[in-house]
């Protein structure tokens, strides 16, 4: 039994794929990792045997959701997972990570959700304009508030002026969030939906203001694609029209989708 564990989503043959399992491999306080693909392929599995991890295939067409939800039940049915980071395959994270994670969960035992600050790097690794994070950071201010942030005021106050968690930063409490934990129809904003309804229910959402993560951004992603096809657009004003008036919902969405630059850029 692991009480966490990286669930890493891997997709065909991501140039990324090993950086990623190098900053897991290299955590200070260790964790369990496995690693989910519904795209198995030599590539995968030779990785997966040179770092020494094991490898989950899930059967059926891709799609984040279904995927996201298979790793992190492999992750409770497999290991006994109590805490689960949905790790994805571009990204890199900080050796603290685990140990900033592993504090908050024994200081906070009503813990629903743990999430940090994240650095945005390119194709290349290297720093980049994070002026989204910037925004975000001003919109998750609420939650330094610890002591109040198991309200649910507090929790959907940083959530009405845009999805101001980073997604690839989030470690779920399964016990407490409940399976399948993403329960939505969306392409792109399943995370903004599924955080908006863990809000509403009890846990509290724990927030580390240090850069434990790198978030990169790149012509492949799934982002860019959503941005190019206009479907992030869309999602995202639907689930402004949830918490305001369409007009109020379509004059915040001007200014969020500002937070698209980094990628159109990439």
């Amino acid at each position: 039994m692991a009480l966490h564990v990286f669930a890493v989503c891997a997709y065909r043959e991501s140039p990324y794929l090993a950086e990623c399992f190098q900053s897991l491999c290299a955590q200070t306080e260790k964790s369990d990792i496995i690693v989910c693909t519904s795209t198995p392929n030599r590539f995968i599995k030779e990785l997966c045997e040179d770092y020494g991890l094991p490898l989950f295939v899930r059967e059926g067409e891709s799609s984040l959701l279904s995927d996201w939800n298979f790793a992190v039940e492999t992750a409770v049915r497999e290991r006994g997972a109590k805490l689960v980071t949905v790790a994805h395959q571009d990204d890199r994270y900080h050796p603290d990570y685990t140990g900033a994670l592993l504090e908050a969960a024994e200081r906070w035992p009503d813990m629903s959700l743990f999430c940090t600050r994240y650095r945005t790097i390119d194709a290349l690794g290297e720093e980049t304009e994070g002026s989204a994070e910037r925004i975000k950071r001003i919109l998750r201010l609420p939650l330094r508030l610890r002591i109040f942030a198991d309200r649910r005021f507090i929790k959907r106050l940083c959530l009405r002026f845009g999805n101001s968690i980073g997604c690839p930063t989030c470690t779920y409490v399964p016990e407490k969030t409940g399976l399948p934990l993403f329960r939505n129809n969306y392409d792109f904003v399943i995370d903004w939906d599924t955080l908006w309804r863990l809000s509403g229910e009890q846990g509290r959402f724990v927030c580390e203001e240090r850069e434990l993560m790198d978030y990169r951004v790149h012509a492949g992603a799934a982002t860019m694609k959503n941005i190019e096809n206009h479907n992030r657009e869309r999602e995202e004003l639907m689930m402004f029209s949830r918490m305001w008036p369409l007009p109020v919902a379509r004059v915040l969405m001007w200014f969020y989708r500002q937070a698209s630059r980094p990628y159109e850029n990439a």
